[in-house]
């Protein structure tokens, strides 16, 4: 999902609980700290649980790269998809009003023009109507021009990925991605474990965002929608889009997954040509390439770890729930950060400021190592 600014720092509560994981030659550290899911009375914040490196975590936006992007990736390699192709040669509902010129490497850029969130759940009787419509919204600007963070052009990547393949997307993450890197505890919809992270502490951020018109102006109100979640979302996809639309399956949130099965994704990034049997390295240099908009490659952003005196470029994501994933091509390195962020009473601590934080934290620990 995607929301809009923060307050300032000062206002923000940190997360009950938090996982960090590096790889790297020469190191393998994963710390744990505070509650996977919590207890309120009274106003107060009780943790139960203690979180731990096996937890399962709700991916939210992680997806767009541990999923869909990395799907792309070997479908471009094995010459299935390509990145150049008008997306409705793969969608033919997608056309009309400058829609064709749209391609998949605009949508891996966000820069297909699309609308950057709409409440489907709200405009939707069903899966097939929510396809309709996302293809059928008008564009925000012309394609190629400016980038504007989509989840809905992630929703069309990942029916993309299920019309090259003949699968649906959770399928085909199977059999393309997390079966042959070994991710034993990464699928969609729910998690592979009882040892679960709760997500949000119900739907109320979203419903705020359909009344504050902040940062999306809807037609709607959340009077519109009757099916709320006023419970704590555990062991649920936390996207509404995801939730109550695709069953927890999308191209744009859904996965679940642990800190050990990040470290093995992102280490196998991070040594992309050992990994020329799934895709091509070339291909994946173009991935990892910056893009025309700073800090944004095909489907990965791009940030800044520093090491010792040298400056590295980190390529990952993060996610709205709490995580994020991030690695160093040709360096061996593997960054991953877990966490329950929403169950708070007041505002969270961004995603964005918990990995930049992180990304100090592990910079620090990887230049006094042998790295």
């Amino acid at each position: 999902m995607v929301t809009g600014p923060s307050p300032a720092s000062s206002a923000l509560e940190p997360p009950p609980g938090i996982t960090l994981g590096i790889r790297a030659p020469g190191l393998s550290t994963v710390a744990s700290a505070g509650y996977r899911t919590v207890h309120w009375r009274d106003g107060r914040r009780r943790g139960i649980d203690r979180l731990t490196p096996e937890t399962h975590h709700d991916m939210a936006s992680v997806t767009k790269v541990v999923g869909t992007t990395a799907c792309l990736l070997r479908l471009v390699s094995d010459g299935l998809v390509d990145l150049d192709a008008a997306v409705n040669r793969y969608l033919p509902g997608f056309r009309g009003a400058g829609r064709e010129k749209v391609t998949l490497r605009d949508l891996l850029l966000h820069r297909g023009g699309l609308k950057e969130w709409y409440p489907l759940y709200i405009a939707s009787q069903d899966i097939d109507e929510a396809h309709r419509l996302v293809e059928s919204l008008p564009l925000v600007c012309a394609p190629g021009t400016a980038r504007r963070y989509s989840d809905l052009g992630f929703m069309l990547l990942g029916r993309v990925i299920s019309a090259a393949t003949g699968l649906g997307v959770a399928a085909a993450t199977a059999e393309l991605v997390t079966g042959p890197l070994g991710l034993r505890s990464t699928r969609f919809a729910s998690p592979a474990g009882s040892n679960v992270a709760t997500s949000a502490r119900d739907d109320r951020i979203e419903a705020a965002m359909i009344d504050s018109q902040n940062p999306y102006p809807v037609p709607f109100d959340s009077n519109a929608f009757p099916r709320w979640r006023r419970q704590p979302v555990h062991g649920q996809v936390a996207d509404g889009n995801a939730y109550h639309v695709f069953e927890g399956v999308a191209g744009h949130a859904g996965l679940f997954s642990t800190i050990p099965d990040l470290l093995q994704f992102a280490s196998a990034l991070a040594a992309y040509r050992e990994h020329d049997s799934l895709w091509r390295p070339e291909v994946a240099e173009k991935f990892f390439a910056n893009g025309p908009d700073p800090g944004q490659a095909l489907g990965f952003r791009r940030y800044r770890l520093k090491v010792a005196n040298e400056t590295m470029t980190v390529l990952g994501h993060p996610g709205h729930v709490g995580c994020a994933v991030g690695f160093v091509p040709n360096r061996g390195i593997a960054l991953a950060l877990a966490s329950n962020r929403l169950l708070v009473n007041g505002q969270p601590v961004p995603t964005e400021e918990l990995w930049a934080e992180f990304l100090n934290l592990a910079g620090d620990q990887l230049g006094r190592s042998s790295l």
